[in-house]
Order: structure tokens, then sequence, then C-alpha cells
């Protein structure tokens, strides 16, 4: 099953124009239907403190509101336009984090933002690629702050462990993976009971069942954070996305992920599909 229907959350933050990039590609390079989704920003002030506010004042919240949310729709319809893809605006009132993942629900992949100097932005867009990766059953295609990424796709590197997790992560981007021109699966400190067997050869050779130009590859971190090390490897291989899976241990106030996770969640040089 191919891509056929995307999920992009438009904003206006300065960086969104990149994540509305990548999912134009996307949307055009899969001839899919794109979905902009707006959550405007919730007051700052509780309900019961807003109500006290004069008219004019609360009218004037509302006029800002309305113009950032055309900026927004502005935004995605024309970067959408430019490369003729199929493009639908939708606009959304209530808490960013429950609509998103309402809506991702009904998507074959969700482009997001990645979490971290938001700056005045609300505070909770910093859980949302992850509150997406692991509350959804959809992948999420977690795009980085800072860089532009003219290719995303066309060199992989799967983080392969052979968990669920994993398992989930490479089956959920095989749309992107048979289109890919080199498709890299690297385990990071392997098993050692595996015999005379090759590290992610099994995945490796499912892959190119499906047409998958896929290679095995493995390496140990030693002294270095697994995150460290696939983002490293990344880089070696000029991969333009990892694929892996999220992995959530607990949640108290806020989700608690694994360590690579986190890691590659605050430091991603490249876009990252997740699932779990």
């Amino acid at each position: 099953m191919g891509l056929k229907d995307l999920l992009v959350h438009v904003d206006n933050d300065p960086a969104c124009g990149t994540r509305v990039d990548v999912a134009v590609a996307l949307a055009a390079a899969h001839g899919a239907h794109l979905t902009g989704l707006h959550v405007p920003e919730a007051p700052p002030l509780p309900g019961y403190v807003e109500i006290e506010l004069p008219p004019s004042l609360r009218e004037e919240v509302r006029h800002r509101q309305e113009e950032l949310a055309r900026q927004a729709e502005d935004r995605f319809h024309g970067r959408a336009r430019r490369r003729e893809v199929r493009g639908e605006w939708r606009l959304e009132r209530g808490d960013i984090v429950g609509t998103m993942k309402l809506h991702a629900r009904y998507a074959d992949l969700t482009v997001v933002g990645q979490g971290i100097d938001l700056k005045e932005a609300p505070h909770d867009l910093a859980f949302l690629p992850e509150e997406l990766a692991l509350g959804v059953g959809r992948p999420a295609l977690v795009v980085p702050r800072y860089g532009t990424f003219e290719t995303v796709g066309e060199r992989v590197l799967i983080a392969w462990n052979g968990s669920r997790e994993a398992t989930r992560a490479v089956h959920d981007a095989l749309p992107l993976l048979t289109r890919a021109t080199k498709v890299t699966v690297l385990s990071i400190d392997p098993e050692q009971d595996s015999g005379s067997r090759v590290p992610s050869a099994d995945i490796t050779l499912h892959l190119t069942r499906h047409d998958v130009r896929a290679e095995a590859d493995s390496t140990v971190a030693l002294d270095l954070a697994v995150g460290d090390v696939l983002l490293s490897r990344a880089a070696d291989l000029g991969a333009d996305l990892i694929v892996m899976g999220a992995y959530g241990h607990s949640r108290v106030r806020e989700m608690v992920l694994g360590g690579a996770t986190r890691h590659i969640l605050q430091h991603m040089t490249v876009p990252v599909l997740m699932s779990h």
C-alpha cells in the first residue's frame, strides 16, 4: 500500500515552511492527497481570567488569531500549488496535541516539526512528535528544526534491533523504501548469539523481496550513545532519512522515552520516520 493520504501540521513558526515543503514533495512524488492542519494557539490566560478582559481586547485577540490562520493557510496553499499537489485545509480549535492525534489516525503519514527551541510557541509542541509516534498507531515523519531537505527518502538508514517497534517502522516505511536508491539496515551492538548469520540479514532479505535496494550493516557503539552512532553513520552515508522504532517506557507527567529515541528527537540532523 502506498502513501495516499498525508497530513502536515501547519503553524506560524519560522521553521514551518521547511516542514510543509517536505510534505508537499512527498505528496507530489506519491500522488497523494495532502491535508494541512492548523490549530490556533489557545489564549495564554485561563478562561475565567479571559472573560474578565474588556470586549475590545478579546476582539483584538480573535482578529490576531484569524490573521495568523490566514497566513498559515496561504503558506500551505502556495507551496502545494507550486507542486500541483491536491491540498485540503483544516482549521480546528482545541488542544494541539489531542487534535493532531485525532486527525493523524486517518492519514498514512503525519509530518511534524522537531519540538526544540520553540521560544514563544505553545509548550505542548515540544511533546507533539513523540505523542504522535507513540499514541496514534500511524507513523510520524519528524522534520528537523534547522536545515533544508531537498530530498527525503532517496538514501535511507534503518535503525534495526529486531524489536516489534523496529519491525513496525520498517513496514510503515515500505512506500518510501521501495523508491529509495539505497537503503542501509544498521544493527548497533547486535546480539552475539546469532551464530554465523550477519546481523540484520533476515530483514534485509525480506526487504529485497519487496524490491528494496537494501544492504545489511552492523557496528558497535563502544563508549558512544546509540543515538550518536546512528547520526554519525547517517552523515557518513549521506542519508536523507532515518527510519526507527519509537520506544516509550512509562508515563508520569510526560512521556518518558527510550534513550536512543529521545536523543534522536533532540539532535536529529535529517528527517526521521518513527513508528511504535
